[in-house]
């Protein structure tokens, strides 16, 4: 069976391009969903890399596009009361009938980002403890019942209202590619959502990840395998290897070398786009988020059809 494609919606591209309407990213969505993608996703940052409140948005998407799944790609819950989270989940989750998905990271350690943390008074050092104990106390308060809490946030006897959409809450996917990512997501968590950078890489690793979900009395078959890909596609190579290294370097603010040594990327024509998707799908992925480094209306037509011809 052919892995699901997702759309990233450009809302830090669009932030710096100085649009700041959420107008035309709702038409985006609209677009990707009429054209038959699986899925529209979206980022989260404040201040690092400024951009529109993924839950906010995705509350707006979910009214306007009724037949796809909706995530973040991904949201850092550490800069977040995981009180707040939930109650902000647990409607979103309403809103969409039961089509979001938590995407979640932990953030990479670069200067801006740690800045943000400091911004948000949240500690960079303590943020995985922060982050798992926060989604713990999520899915707890995710159950309807009583909570009490001790902890971080202690809570006695909370009750959230409304209950997610989905029993137990949404499912929560989660980035990373350390081996103590790899661990976490084999026992505690319900997909996997990393950046490798090549497909065997990608295999390799959910390899361990399936090893560690046995081991931990979790059926492998059950997690989501998703993969997070960055592309510009044009006939002419060069002109389109100068726009994928041109956004990269405006995005991150650091060499395009670097950059694509460490992420999944392409720039080439659309049939080696097919081949390139086609082989995270090879490697096990089950579902494949594609971040358009440009020219997005151009590649939501052009790749439209890139589940069917992968499936072949």
């Amino acid at each position: 069976m052919p892995p699901k494609i997702g759309y990233l919606l450009p809302t830090r591209e669009q932030i710096m391009e100085g649009r700041h309407d959420a107008a035309s990213l709702l038409a985006l969505a609209e677009r990707a969903e009429a054209l038959g993608y699986d899925s529209v996703w979206v980022g989260d940052s404040v201040l690092a890399r400024p951009r529109h409140d993924p839950l906010t948005l995705l509350a707006a998407v979910a009214a306007r596009v009724p037949r796809v799944m909706l995530g973040t790609a991904v949201l850092l819950p550490a800069l977040r009361n995981p009180v707040l989270l939930a109650h902000q989940v647990a409607t979103l989750d309403q809103v969409s009938e039961g089509r979001f998905i938590l995407g979640v990271g932990i953030a990479r350690d670069v200067p801006n980002v740690r800045a943000e943390f400091a911004a948000c008074g949240v500690p960079f050092e303590r943020r995985v403890g922060r982050m798992m104990e926060g989604l713990r106390m999520c899915r707890a308060l995710w159950s309807g019942q009583p909570v009490d809490w001790d902890g971080r946030w202690p809570v006695r006897q909370g009750v959230l209202a409304p209950e997610p959409h989905r029993r137990g809450g949404p499912p929560i996917w989660i980035g990373g590619n350390t081996a103590a990512s790899l661990e976490r997501v084999g026992k505690w968590f319900d997909g996997w959502f990393p950046n490798a950078p090549d497909p065997a890489t990608f295999a390799s690793q959910l390899v361990d990840i399936q090893t560690t979900a046995r081991s931990a009395g979790r059926d492998p078959a059950q997690l989501s395998a998703a993969m997070y890909l960055t592309l510009f596609v044009d006939d002419n190579a060069a002109r389109a290897s100068a726009r994928l290294d041109a956004f990269l370097q405006g995005y991150y603010g650091a060499p395009a070398e670097v950059l694509r040594q460490r992420q999944a990327v392409y720039s080439g024509p659309v049939e080696g786009a097919t081949q390139w998707i086609a082989g995270y799908a090879k490697a096990g992925a089950t579902e494949l988020i594609l971040r358009f480094a440009g020219d997005h209306e151009r590649h939501l037509e052009m790749l439209a059809s890139v589940r069917t011809a992968i499936g072949r």
